[in-house]
């Protein structure tokens, strides 16, 4: 085993989320490359020192850039604003170093395109961060499909909705503010990015969307929301599967409404993040007295389960998903081969996003 430098840029929700993930994942996966935690940055020096005593880092600072130059930080993980990671990503890939980015990948698909451009000219693995997929369920939905379990695939049904914008007394907030912070480039992101691993590429959408509370209040009085409380798209895929993505976050009652259904010629899937040890299944072979969906309880003989239970059943959480990810981040390092999702990836998200909020100007289908 060797260790290499890890630094985390931001300390907040994700940026704890990741320095959690990097101090379990060499007990959790036994890595033969176990991560240091060498520096966190935040936006001061202050928030810096209370994230480093708090997460166990050796040394904080209030710049990125010191952060991203320093030799002793060998692998760059971005947890910080959107609008915040291009930059980070070019001075990293820069130096050589490795960059794990949290999703969306950049501002716009222009950003994405750069950071695309910088990661492959420089040879450096890159990974974006689209944790809900690698819940034990979903992978072991995407093996049932891949391996033609439920026939070939006529339909996605996919929605990422959440209530924590429903309340219209909420006061005004910087997610109310700017194209990227809305539902399409908040929420989107995470079921655009199961559509492709699970169904593939989409070849054309039509979409539209909506802002349910036009204003927001302030003490100065009410302020104005300049971007997206829901949308949502028709698709066709590239292998002929028809779809329809949905989006919100003033659903109200929906929590983590991260759900998707799978309909093939043979069978089908359901599944709800809100019950995410479980995938529903449906097999058209069934004996008719028994067709119906059986409850799968993900356990040891579904991927990445066992490392952290051996009681089926009993389930894993969100955290987990975060160290599912720095395990791949580090098989990548390590093996000096990019694992899915790359950049690239992040990149086509970006992509569909930019073709939604095009058709939904136009109210036209856009080709992709």
């Amino acid at each position: 085993m060797r260790e290499i430098g890890i630094g985390i840029i931001g300390g907040g929700y994700m940026g704890k989320a990741h320095s959690v993930a990097m101090a379990a994942v060499g007990a959790v996966f036994n890595t033969p490359l176990r991560p240091r935690l060498e520096m966190i940055a935040a936006t001061t020096d202050a928030k810096a020192e209370a994230y480093r005593a708090a997460y166990g880092f050796a040394r904080g600072t209030g710049d990125w850039r010191v952060l991203v130059a320093d030799p002793a930080v060998e692998a760059v993980v971005i947890a910080s604003p959107q609008e915040t990671h291009r930059a980070i990503a070019e001075a990293a890939f820069a130096l050589g170093k490795p960059v794990f980015c949290e999703k969306p990948l950049g501002m716009d698909i222009a950003d994405s395109k750069a950071m695309v451009a910088a990661a492959e000219a420089a040879g450096c693995i890159n990974m974006v961060g689209f944790n809900y997929i690698r819940t034990p369920a979903s992978q072991y939905a995407r093996a049932l499909v891949a391996a033609g379990e439920i026939g070939q695939i006529t339909w996605f049904r996919g929605e990422h909705t959440e209530d924590f914008a429903a309340d219209p007394t909420a006061p005004a907030h910087w997610r109310h503010q700017g194209r990227a912070n809305g539902t399409m480039g908040d929420l989107a992101p995470h079921m655009i990015n199961a559509a492709l691993a699970l169904i593939g590429p989409i070849a054309r959408l039509s979409a539209d969307t909506g802002t349910v509370y036009a204003t927001r209040p302030s003490p100065a009085g009410p302020v104005a929301v300049t971007n997206d409380d829901i949308g949502q798209f028709m698709c066709r895929f590239a292998n002929g599967a028809m779809g329809h993505l949905s989006f919100s976050r003033v659903s109200t009652g929906r929590k983590m409404g991260y759900a998707y259904e799978i309909v093939g010629t043979t069978g089908a899937i359901r599944f709800d993040q809100e019950d995410q040890n479980a995938l529903w299944l449906y097999r058209a072979g069934d004996p008719p007295g028994m067709r119906g969906f059986r409850k799968i309880l993900t356990g040891p003989d579904h991927p990445d389960y066992l490392p952290f239970c051996q009681g089926p059943g009993h389930g894993t959480g969100y955290q987990d998903q975060i160290i599912i990810e720095a395990r791949d981040f580090l098989q990548a390092i390590a093996t000096k081969t990019n694992i899915w999702p790359t950049f690239r990836d992040g990149m086509e998200v970006n992509r569909i996003i930019d073709a939604a909020h095009t058709s939904a100007a136009s109210g036209a289908w856009i080709e992709l």
